[in-house]
């Protein structure tokens, strides 16, 4: 790999990969909180919406921690059905209703039972897995397996079973695990996935910086797009690739304010 290419790419995750990046961003909304189970609450919830303007997704994140009376796990853990009915109300362009009450059905359930999210990924895959992959097939099965689960619904949480890049749950995975200190990512997940087997959150902007810099030559924005630019940046940075998510998603938003 050339190393000239390491070097922009490094810069640039220097760059972006700072405090002030939080605040115009969808990860603002779990940074609210410091309660681990309310970052992986609010962390998941704002990365399934992520679709739109941002200023939206951040609204619409607000929004919902409102409904959840400022306190999503205990919110989670504690409410009755009377209290799903604000919910009825709540829609972010395709995100409906009926998906943000299933939502309430399977966090409910689940923490009832358990104390991390970060199980319902891990156990799908351990330090040997290459990658994520089976851990998000995993979970997609998991979160759906319930006779209340809405077929419309599905659409909205990602699996590599369907082809998809997997975007924005890529992304939620990147938030959960990567621990660098800087201050955006939370890293509260790293003692359970690696984030050498993270990959990359793939959208519009990273993957037209990613082949202008050659890192991608798959036409498709697919699965198979998102194991081949990680596995070029692995070539970059073989502990922790996603990092360079900073740097192709800056890169590609200031690329697209130049006049």
């Amino acid at each position: 790999m050339n190393q000239n290419l390491k070097e922009i790419l490094d810069e640039a995750v220097d760059r972006y990969n700072q405090p002030n990046f939080i605040k115009d961003d969808p990860i603002s909304i779990p940074h609210q909180f410091t309660k681990k189970q309310d970052i992986e609450i609010m962390g998941f919830w704002i990365s399934m919406i992520a679709f739109g303007r941002r200023n939206m997704i951040i609204k619409n994140g607000n929004r919902l921690i409102e409904l959840m009376d400022g306190a999503p796990y205990d919110f989670i853990l504690n409410h009755q059905e009377k209290d799903r009915k604000p919910f009825l109300e709540f829609k972010h362009r395709t995100f409906q209703p009926i998906d943000a009450l299933y939502f309430l059905e399977f966090f409910q359930q689940y923490y009832q039972k358990n104390e991390s999210l970060v199980d319902a990924f891990s156990n799908y895959m351990n330090e040997e897995s290459e990658d994520i992959e089976d851990a998000l097939i995993g979970f997609h099965n998991q979160f759906f397996d319930s006779e209340l689960a809405p077929d419309r619904t599905r659409k909205h949480v990602p699996t590599p079973k369907r082809k998809s890049g997997c975007k924005r749950i890529n992304m939620f995975l990147r938030w959960m695990v990567r621990n660098d200190k800087k201050g955006v990512d939370f890293g509260i997940w790293s003692d359970k996935i690696s984030p050498s087997q993270l990959l990359i959150p793939l959208d519009v902007h990273v993957d037209r910086v990613a082949r202008s810099f050659g890192l991608l030559e798959r036409k498709q924005t697919d699965w198979k797009a998102v194991k081949e630019l990680t596995n070029n940046l692995k070539q970059l940075d073989p502990t922790d690739p996603v990092k360079y998510d900073f740097a192709l998603f800056g890169l590609g938003i200031d690329a697209k304010k130049i006049p």
